[in-house]
């Protein structure tokens, strides 16, 4: 049986609408019961404004919380349990349900067992030009300041002769601003600017970069940046306000 609720249900909701086995299931999880009818179901996805995957919302399902439990329990045991349960585990899945694992050890922070999991997902011929799935692998690398490995992922991308779309670069872009690498983040924008990756810079680009070079003291890069977006972006005296105001109490690059 797949659960599945409204974003806005309760979990404690959830859980009295739940059977037996899976009222047994769930006590045996890491989710905490405690001040339960506070806390909301799980939903899918990094950020759900922004992602693009071709799955609606959706709670986890049973099997993908098993196999999201059995990996982390591998993981602390041993390598060849855990390619053992990889194995054994993934093929099992529903498509949907395998994005799902992956969202969600993603959200967790989980990055060795993401990136095993990437690594699977990939191998399928429906998903080897999903580009989606390799924009959240970069921002999980980005979070843990891993720039080499995302920007062996992009390259990858390029060489197997897709075209890195807005969001990938922009989540590059974020990598290595993370680690302060300014100038090659400029340098990515750039391509975008000119064309030259086939796709162009759009809010969440303009944002992350203003936010983070005003933070970084290149103030004069901003304020053209601040120019540029005019070219790019609709109501562009309005998007910059909003920038300013999200100024303090949102991300510059901790898109959580």
């Amino acid at each position: 049986m797949i659960l599945r609720a409204n974003q806005s249900l309760t979990l404690w909701s959830f859980f009295r609408r739940c059977g037996n086995e899976e009222r047994r299931f769930l006590k045996k999880t890491s989710i905490d019961f405690q001040n339960i009818n506070d806390r909301k179901v799980i939903v899918c996805g990094l950020r759900s404004s922004y992602s693009k995957r071709p799955r609606s919302k959706c709670v986890l399902s049973k099997e993908s919380i098993q196999v999201i439990h059995a990996l982390k329990l591998a993981k602390s045991k041993s390598s060849e349990k855990l390619h053992q349960i990889l194995n054994s585990s993934l093929t099992r899945l529903l498509n949907r349900d395998l994005l799902d694992v992956l969202a969600e050890l993603q959200r967790q922070n989980e990055l060795h067992l993401s990136l095993k999991v990437f690594n699977f997902i990939r191998e399928e011929p429906e998903y080897d030009k999903m580009l989606s799935l390799y924009a959240d692998m970069i921002l999980l690398l980005g979070r843990n300041k891993m720039i080499e490995e995302a920007e062996e992922l992009f390259s990858e991308v390029v060489e197997r002769g897709l075209k890195p779309d807005t969001r990938m670069c922009t989540e590059m872009i974020g990598a290595y601003l993370q680690v302060g690498m300014i100038d090659k983040a400029m340098e990515i924008y750039g391509s975008m600017k000119e064309n030259a990756l086939g796709c162009s810079p759009d809010k969440l680009t303009f944002t992350i970069l203003i936010r983070n070079l005003e933070k970084n003291g290149q103030e004069e890069l901003a304020a053209t940046l601040k120019q540029e977006c005019v070219d790019y972006v609709e109501s562009p005296d309005k998007f910059l306000k909003e920038v300013d105001q999200i100024h303090g109490r949102k991300r510059y690059l901790n898109l959580a």
